[in-house]
């Protein structure tokens, strides 16, 4: 056992979770290398150590530190050092040196106990001298701090935090309720709150446990797209978690109501939906402002179909009934949704709205919720579409947040949208948030459209805004539902329709672009899958093989995304010395990855660089879903860089690494929006509630050229003929409901 005193002179490396570090310290003469967890410790810092001598065969001697302290310099060599460390902000080596010439041995305690005293000293004003005394006094409290949390646990980053936002109250809340954190800090959830209750003690029945699991088990649900619990459900789900029954409960759903952080509603007596306050007031604000855009023009039908009329001529256009209608809705509609599957005309219809509106020499703007989806109404279209963040101007979350997943849009309520219509495509995807943000920022008087389609699965995120919007049967509703002569001759397009109404599909027919492949065993689905990838579908369909999209249902099990992903890597760009790769949470990484960020980070930058590397515009936002390469890993400066659609390119830190995952295979429900040149489907056993009707229709309406379903075809028809869809607890079709009630009788 060896014991080491010193100071700190440098933090080679440091794990700001756990504490970890490697120091290098001086105590005048000999240095040392010291490796261990430290709670809190910065350079300057005066330790005394103890622990075993051992040899690193890279970095040499190194003493693994069982025990420490940190303790005051004593002698005025120790303070004067401590001082011009850097410790203290101001202070430089000059400035020490004056300030422990003038006190020496007493410096210290005069800085404790007298801090006046220093404006004695040359270049020390009183207010700087009071400000030293402070910094002085904030490190001793926030080391004391760091250690006191590390005794129950908490990682280094949670500990600032923790401390940032309470202070000096940290502990009484710690000791009484550290349920407050889930409340109050930013990556605490009920879990980790619940983990440092058990060290402290609190028991089980606390009545800030319960409240806090409930409405942790609220939130939760959030993840599956729901914006309220009924009761029964919310209970059981928080009995489950925190092993309390339902009946001690209920008493404390009226105290999350006083505390406003839950609304309850009656709405389908006896049972009773439990939102969490942001969600319903979301959901009713956003009823409130459609209510205002669901204004209606005076425009003569006549004469809208006069102009229309011209407008085919010139085109070449002819529409059915249908369109006709859209356009006549749209002109005289200050909100208006088209829905229809695919080859029904959304697009043709999109154009002639265009072109009549732009005739009337009126402003429009396009946008989807997908840089795909934007590009894609781009080409179809020949105006620009922008993603619907872009277009909203988001400018990612306030700095002093530090939250990556909060947005902030410049377009709001105060700076609206300048134009008279705003048409949005792909609106199924558009959860309540996005919804919320858009409408804050449309001036009743600017027309909106939204165009989707409702068969396809639900946005990612909460809500299912276009599906209530329609059954709230309060707006106009166009639906497309004649299938072009054109789009009869697509496979793809006719069986769809077929998956959608839960017809049988020929699967043994020939097609040119509705392919089925029939493989039993798993292994030998992937060996297919392969030879589609590498062999067969890039010249068929003249695209790259990365430009190909593997979809399946499930994450977990021998066909799912994350087994795919780490076979489809081993053949389609395997280990090579020309290659940097980084190792992370389990995955490697290698430059030449497909690649998709799996949670919206709305304060990340991009750039677009023109062939000089030079940027030539340039953002912030990417989000769940979008899908890239890695161009770059550089281990030097710890940075990964991916390119996203249309050149954005984004430098992630190794700590960030947590938001991405391979992409060769995706999950179906992760491919909304999105459009590949060709898609291979596995299709094998999975569970009922999974293996749905409009699961694989939303996979079969993302080819473009070509689907290749490979596996077992009666699974395939069981798809087909299986009509589940997973509810989602929404209530926007109920405050619609209300908001236009409340309307008619004002």
């Amino acid at each position: 056992m060896a014991t080491v005193s010193g100071y700190v002179e440098k933090i080679k490396y440091r794990n700001e979770d756990n504490g970890y570090s490697i120091l290098t310290v001086s105590n005048g003469g000999d240095a040392y290398v010291l490796v261990g967890t430290f709670p809190y410790i910065t350079e300057g810092d005066f330790i005394e150590a103890s622990g075993r001598e051992v040899e690193h065969p890279i970095y040499g001697d190194q003493i693994q530190v069982e025990r420490y302290e940190l303790k005051a310099p004593e002698d005025t060599a120790s303070m004067e050092r401590y001082l011009g460390s850097g410790a203290i902000k101001g202070v430089g080596a000059a400035l020490a040196a004056r300030i422990v010439r003038r006190f020496k041995a007493d410096t210290f305690r005069v800085i404790e106990e007298e801090p006046e005293r220093l404006a004695e000293v040359k270049g020390i004003s009183e207010k700087m001298a009071i400000a030293i005394s402070e910094q002085m006094e904030a490190k001793k409290e926030l080391r004391q701090a760091m250690m006191f949390l590390q005794e129950y646990g908490i990682s280094m980053n949670l500990a600032f935090k923790i401390y940032n936002e309470y202070g000096s109250r940290m502990y009484g809340i710690i000791k009484e309720n550290p349920y407050r954190l889930a409340d109050d800090i930013q990556g605490v959830g009920f879990k980790i709150a619940d983990e440092i209750a058990q060290r402290v003690g609190i028991f089980t029945d606390s009545d800030y446990r319960i409240r806090s699991g409930i409405f942790y088990t609220l939130l939760q649900s959030v993840g599956n797209g729901h914006t309220y619990l009924p009761q029964e459900e919310l209970l059981a789900g928080a009995s489950e978690l925190l092993h309390v029954e339902p009946s001690v409960m209920e008493k404390h759903l009226l105290d999350l109501q006083i505390e406003k952080k839950i609304v309850v509603k009656a709405e389908d007596e006896p049972e009773r939906h439990v939102y969490a306050s942001q969600y319903y007031y979301t959901e009713l604000n956003t009823a409130r402002m459609l209510h205002d855009l669901n204004l209606r023009g005076s425009e003569p039908e006549s004469e809208i179909q006069r102009k229309l009329e011209h407008i085919c001529a010139e085109e070449k256009i002819e529409p059915d009934e249908f369109q006709i209608q859209a356009v006549i809705e749209a002109v005289n509609s200050g909100l208006l949704i088209i829905t229809g599957g695919p080859g029904t005309g959304k697009t043709t219809t999109i154009n002639t709205i265009i072109r009549y509106f732009e005739q009337e020499e009126m402003e429009i703007l396009l946008a989807a919720p997908t840089g795909r989806a934007a590009k894609r109404m781009t080409e179809a279209t020949g105006y620009e579409a922008k993603t619907v963040h872009r277009l909203l101007e988001l400018t990612g979350a306030p700095a002093d947040t530090g939250d990556t997943s909060v947005m902030h849009f410049d377009r709001n309520e105060e700076n609206p949208l300048d134009a008279d219509a705003v048409i949005i495509d792909e609106a199924s995807m558009v959860d309540i948030y996005l919804m919320y943000a858009l409408l804050k920022a449309v001036n009743p008087g600017t027309r909106l459209i939204l165009v989707g389609d409702v068969n396809q699965l639900p946005s990612v995120g909460p809500g299912n805004v276009l599906r209530d919007m329609i059954d709230s049967g309060m707006f106009n509703v166009v639906k497309l539902t004649r299938i072009f002569r054109q789009a009869t001759e697509s496979d793809i397009i006719v069986n769809a329709h077929k998956i959608n109404a839960g017809e049988e599909i020929p699967l043994g027919k020939r097609s040119k672009d509705f392919l089925f492949i029939r493989q039993e065993q798993p292994d030998a689905v992937i060996n297919a899958i392969l030879t589609l990838i590498r062999d067969k579908l890039p010249g068929y369909v003249n695209a790259e093989p990365l430009d190909i999209q593997i979809m399946t249902p499930m994450r977990k099990g021998a066909l799912g995304v994350e087994r795919l992903n780490h076979i489809l890597q081993e053949y389609l760009n395997p280990r090579s010395s020309s290659k940097a790769e980084k190792e992370s949470g389990g995955t490697i990484y290698r430059v030449g990855d497909k690649v998709m960020q799996i949670k919206n980070n709305y304060q990340i930058e991009w750039e677009v660089r023109n062939r000089y590397g030079i940027p030539v515009d340039t953002g912030t936002g990417v989000f769940n879903g979008d899908i890239g390469i890695i161009r770059s890993i550089n281990t030097f400066v710890e940075e990964l860089t991916v390119e996203f659609d249309e050149g954005r390119m984004v430098d992630y830190g190794f700590k960030q690494l947590e938001e991405l995952e391979l992409a060769y295979a995706i999950t179906i429900h992760k491919s909304q929006g999105s459009e590949y040149p060709a898609v291979v489907i596995p299709v094998h056993s999975g569970p009922r509630m999974l293996m749905t009707r409009n699961l694989i229709y939303t996979a079969v309406t993302r080819a473009r050229t070509c689907v290749c379903l490979v596996g077992v075809p009666g699974m395939f028809q069981a798809m087909v003929d299986n009509g589940i869809e997973q509810r989602r607890y929404t209530g926007l079709k109920a405050r619609i409901r209300e908001m236009m009630d409340t309307g008619q009788q004002g």
